[in-house]
């Protein structure tokens, strides 16, 4: 069966049950129908005197087309503890309609191990993205105005730095040319669209910890510089901040669905871990945390990415403590990390997963470094040998792991009652002395370098003369106490996504440094990445429709 026919086969508990499972009450709960909510801002902030239950983070080896099933893991491992007696709870990110009209699908988990109603959660679930997507083009809209009006505010129209955003993918928009057609419209100006789940707004959303924080961060985003470069101009200086947040009020509650098995799931937030800092919300994940006594939550794409953005972003802004970290692998993924082709990784290939084994053991190496204890959870597929995943044991022993066999995507929970049996017995063994990669006192481009050198494995960082001068005065300028977050491709621990494997004494070129100061982080750019990117050759949603029966077919 296909994922969304599986979906669609399951019987739903109504979302106030599922509530009553964190004890979250009825009158704390903005239903969207029977099955979704928003948990209330207001009940949320009189938890603060519950104890926070357990932190796992789940993250992957390197991403192939070979699938790794890191959200799959994510929803099985919550089922699985709820089925060992444990009160269970995951924090996931909301899909962003880019990826699901593009290349890569939904993000709702897979088989067995899902969050329902699927269809919902992949398209326009309770409409958070276009809240996002609505402050941030108010914001655009508002910096032309003042452009055009406000003379004495000294906006330099060439040095605007906001852009636009969608939430699809569409590269036309990268780079463009505004306000055409004479005076009428303005001065023209080069401008361009990013992702929505890209924007600085989405960030601030997924960072603010209630109303008050979230209009400060919002009043805080620099739009700009004045015509003597001499300051940055924010959007406070345009009484931008309180429409902006009147727009996204309802999208900063956290909202509440159900695993296929009934788990609680918070879904909330978007952000890419290649372009952005790739969790989901910070007010779930503590309204979680205040709950329930496990809960799991997941960070995007490789641990060099998502879990390194997570330990040094989240978890230092958020003052979270996290208690253990799973990283997912399959065979078949670490069999393309060794060089085994496209269509090749179904086929037994010891030569292919011993190279490839290397992504996943720097992987394991980097995760160390943070203090957490690690577990593998090898998600299982059915043309997997015995003797491969006993090869992969032995190679998990040498690096003081355990491995664990799971089989969620098939069987659910079940599959999986191992793998949370071992976080349970790792946390309870109490070896987590979480830290982070960097103090905040180190200068940001000491920061890059050393993300660079320990988390992907290079030399160091370079960049021309400009992008240093712009590090120097973000530095200056009283920004050197923010982390930075790292913008390259995932599919590689270096900036070329064809160099698989672990690569190391790489250099990694920086193209571009922007300062995110409603998010409270710096944006390095490196390589070849885009903020917007572009649909395949086919992409999904040309297999997208609807059947005679009104139901839609081909979104998986």
């Amino acid at each position: 069966m296909h994922d969304l026919d599986i979906a669609r086969a399951a019987t739903p508990e109504d979302i106030q049950a599922i509530a009553a499972k964190l004890d979250i009450p009825e009158a704390a709960l903005t239903r969207y129908g029977n099955d979704k909510a928003k948990v209330d801002l207001g009940w949320i902030s009189g938890q603060d005197e519950r104890v926070d239950g357990k932190l796992v983070l789940v993250t992957a080896v390197s991403p192939t087309p070979a699938g790794e099933g890191k959200t799959t893991t994510t929803v099985g491992l919550g089922d699985g503890l709820a089925r060992i007696g444990k009160n269970a709870a995951i924090c996931l990110r909301e899909p962003s309609l880019g990826p699901c009209f593009g290349m890569k699908g939904g993000a709702a988990g897979g088989g067995k191990s899902q969050v329902i109603p699927m269809e919902d959660i992949n398209l326009h679930f309770t409409g958070d993205f276009h809240a996002i997507a609505a402050a941030n083009n108010l914001l655009a809209a508002m910096i032309d105005n003042a452009v055009y009006w406000r003379m004495e505010l000294g906006l330099d129209n060439r040095r605007i730095s906001w852009r636009r955003t969608v939430d699809m993918n569409d590269r036309s928009l990268r780079q463009m040319v505004t306000s055409l057609g004479g005076v009428p419209n303005g001065a023209p100006r080069e401008g361009g669209f990013d992702i929505t789940a890209a924007s600085e707004i989405m960030a601030v959303l997924c960072l603010a910890t209630d109303l008050t924080d979230l209009q400060r961060r919002l009043g805080q985003i620099i739009i700009g510089q004045d015509m003597e470069q001499k300051r940055f101009v924010r959007a406070h200086e345009i009484k931008a901040e309180g429409a902006m947040a009147a727009l996204l009020k309802d999208a900063l509650q956290p909202n509440l669905v159900q695993t296929l098995e009934g788990t609680p799931a918070f879904v909330h937030g978007g952000p890419f871990a290649n372009i952005a800092h790739g969790c989901n919300s910070l007010m779930a994940t503590k309204t979680a945390l205040k709950c329930a006594d496990y809960v799991v939550t997941e960070a995007g794409f490789g641990a060099d990415l998502g879990a390194e953005k997570f330990f040094d972003i989240k978890c230092r802004k958020g003052g979270l403590e996290p208690d253990a970290a799973v990283l997912v692998a399959t065979l078949r993924a670490l069999k393309m990390q060794g060089g085994a082709g496209k269509g090749a990784y179904d086929a037994p290939n010891e030569e292919a997963l011993i190279k490839g084994f290397d992504n996943l053991a720097r992987h394991v190496e980097n995760l160390k470094h943070f203090g957490v204890p690690v577990i593998v959870a090898l998600n299982r597929f059915q043309m997997d040998t015995d003797g491969e995943v006993d090869l992969l044991g032995q190679r998990c022993a040498e690096l003081d792991v355990e491995a664990i066999v799971c089989t969620h995507h098939a069987d659910g929970g079940a599959g999986a009652e191992s793998l949370a049996r071992e976080v349970v017995r790792l946390i309870e063994a109490g070896g987590s002395e979480f830290r982070t990669l960097y103090p905040d006192n180190m200068p940001l481009w000491d920061k890059t370098r050393t993300v660079a050198r320990m988390m992907y494995g290079a030399q160091g960082v370079i960049a021309d003369k400009k992008i240093r001068a712009k590090f120097k005065m973000y530095q200056k300028d009283g920004f050197g106490h923010l982390p930075v977050c790292i913008a390259k491709t995932q599919y590689s621990f270096s900036t070329d996504p064809e160099l698989l494997g672990a690569p190391s004494n790489h250099v990694v070129p920086i193209r571009d440094v922007r300062l995110s100061a409603g998010a409270e982080f710096v944006v390095v750019i490196c390589g070849d990445i885009m903020t917007m990117p572009g649909l395949p050759m086919r992409p999904s949603a040309e297999d997208i429709r609807i059947n005679a029966d009104g139901e839609i077919e081909g979104l998986f």
